[in-house]
């Protein structure tokens, strides 16, 4: 992968991420960290150590949501893959 490449997806990932604050990025942390035991589980765990940032998904919500996490756990494993940190 050339540098113009990386550039584009990492532009990319920003505009599929958002801008989030430390809070938001710790809360997210929380929850990829515990993806293996189920999205429900996940964020109730992130819920747990982050209560401020907790969130409380209706049905409807949760099919995004774990696209979004799942994207993010994908991110982090590319970004240190290429010894870039966060």
């Amino acid at each position: 992968m050339n540098a113009n490449q990386i550039n584009a997806y990492l532009e990319r990932a920003r505009e599929i991420i958002g801008d989030r604050s430390q809070a938001e990025i710790d809360y997210d942390n929380a929850v990829v960290a515990h993806l293996s035991s189920g999205m429900d589980s996940a964020i109730a765990a992130a819920n747990r150590k982050y209560p401020a940032e907790a969130m409380r998904p209706g049905a409807d919500q949760w099919a995004d949501l774990e696209a979004r996490y799942y994207y993010i756990r994908d991110h982090k494993g590319i970004l240190k893959r290429l010894g870039i940190s966060e």
